[in-house]
């Protein structure tokens, strides 16, 4: 599964707005991979930041 995939999933499964390093801890996927991950859904419109450094799937 492609890292973009895992972050989405992961905020799915809180279901609530997560930070990068949350994301990282609770997958155990390095914080630098899980942030370039978020840049590119952010990018795609996939993800959105409610509020600073917290993010959730757009909906």
């Amino acid at each position: 599964m492609e890292i973009a995939e895992v972050v989405i999933q992961t905020i799915k499964e809180a279901g609530v707005p997560m930070k990068s390093a949350e994301i990282a801890q609770k997958t155990g996927i390095d914080k630098k991979e899980i942030d370039k991950a978020i840049g590119k859904l952010k990018k795609e419109e996939k993800l959105v930041s409610p509020k600073v450094c917290y993010y959730d799937i757009k909906k």
